[in-house]
């Protein structure tokens, strides 16, 4: 694997691209607006032609699709006819299981929630649930938030506004009790302290990834929530319930990325923990970080764009040195974390302990 298309070139796919660049690949961004001179090629395409997408991926060996996950299950279905390895970040579930499906037959290895979460949290909390004879739970919890908060929602889109709205409102899947069930988003409440500081973390779709179907019957309760200043959950329970705006998901992500646009000066919380049993002995084990903005390649980049770009490359840098398959489907879990830490790429999460 050497040469590998980047699609959408925002904050996230513009940074993927550096680091894989730096990283030795042959890198060619793609998107409808270029706006600056890149280390790497770039080619404005429309994505949605698909003879242009067809001609591009059989010039590359791999892809990376930065794009919206509504856009992700047709690109993988492309890069499987080809035969070329597919790589996102999506935190969908039905895209998910069209991939999944898609990678019965593929020739290339498809790899999806390749981000932050689903994706390193994932690679984590597999890793702690690893240092146990028996885990009873593994409660895994994220917030990318903005480090200086204001108004009620404490909140800033610097994520995709689509993607938040899809998480905040599709079902989420648990382990309960030993059983696989699934729930609405924005349930389960609970406070948690990071470092003396007050969060609220509550239940969103997506970002467990596959770990329910892999932990079944090995973990008796697992779950995914979102961390948020205190308060969030209820602002938004009122705005997509109350005023009805689940049933207009598109302006709703227009009306909230509006009132809190991005922000530079971010913050992203990442909370696992496991419990069980080691050597017969009741024990308990942490992964907790507060990843902060970071110069890369001679710029700041959020918390956010790099938590997440750096997740994905890492995991295309150990495909490409022989530490992961080159075909099927890859599950986020089955990644060891001492591997992946020990890549170019994912040694920034390391720096940060």
């Amino acid at each position: 694997m050497k040469k590998i298309a980047i699609l959408g070139l925002g904050n996230v796919g513009s940074l993927a691209a550096i680091m894989l660049h730096d990283s030795g690949f042959d890198v060619i961004g793609v998107d409808l607006h270029i706006t600056d001179n890149k280390a790497y090629e770039t080619r404005q395409i429309d994505l949605s032609d698909a003879g242009l997408v067809a001609s591009l991926f059989n010039e590359i060996d791999a892809v990376l699709s930065c794009l919206p996950y509504d856009l992700n299950a047709k690109l993988a279905a492309q890069a499987c006819d080809v035969g070329i390895h597919y790589f996102d970040l999506t935190e969908d579930v039905p895209t998910t299981q069209s991939i999944i499906e898609l990678s019965k037959r593929s020739r290339g290895l498809m790899a999806p929630q390749c981000g932050l979460a689903p994706g390193f949290v994932g690679i984590v909390g597999s890793d702690l649930i690893g240092k146990f004879d028996t885990a009873r739970n593994c409660r895994m919890r994220v917030g990318a938030l903005p480090q200086n908060p204001t108004g009620l929602m404490g909140y800033a889109f610097n994520w995709s506004p689509a993607g938040v709205v899809n998480e905040y409102l599709n079902d989420c899947e648990v382990i309960e009790g030993g059983e696989r069930k699934t729930l609405s988003s924005m349930e389960w409440h609970e406070t948690i302290y990071i470092d003396g500081m007050e969060l609220e973390a509550f239940t969103t779709s997506g970002g467990l990834g596959t770990m329910c179907e892999t932990f079944h019957g090995k973990v008796a309760n697992l779950d995914y929530k979102t961390m948020r200043y205190p308060g969030h959950m209820k602002l938004m329970n009122f705005f997509f319930h109350e005023l009805l705006m689940r049933q207009r998901r598109e302006e709703a992500g227009e009306i909230l990325v509006h009132a809190k646009p991005p922000v530079k000066d971010d913050i992203v919380y990442v909370h696992i923990s496991c419990e069980g049993e080691q050597n017969g002995r009741a024990a308990r084990e942490e992964f907790v970080r507060g990843y902060r903005p970071k110069m890369i390649a001679g710029e700041m980049r959020t918390a956010i764009a790099w938590t997440t770009a750096a997740s994905v490359v890492a995991v295309i840098e150990m495909v490409r040195d022989g530490k992961l398959p080159n075909t099927g489907f890859l599950k986020q879990e089955d990644i060891s974390f001492d591997d992946f830490i020990a890549t170019p790429t994912g040694a920034l999460y390391a720096s940060e302990a």
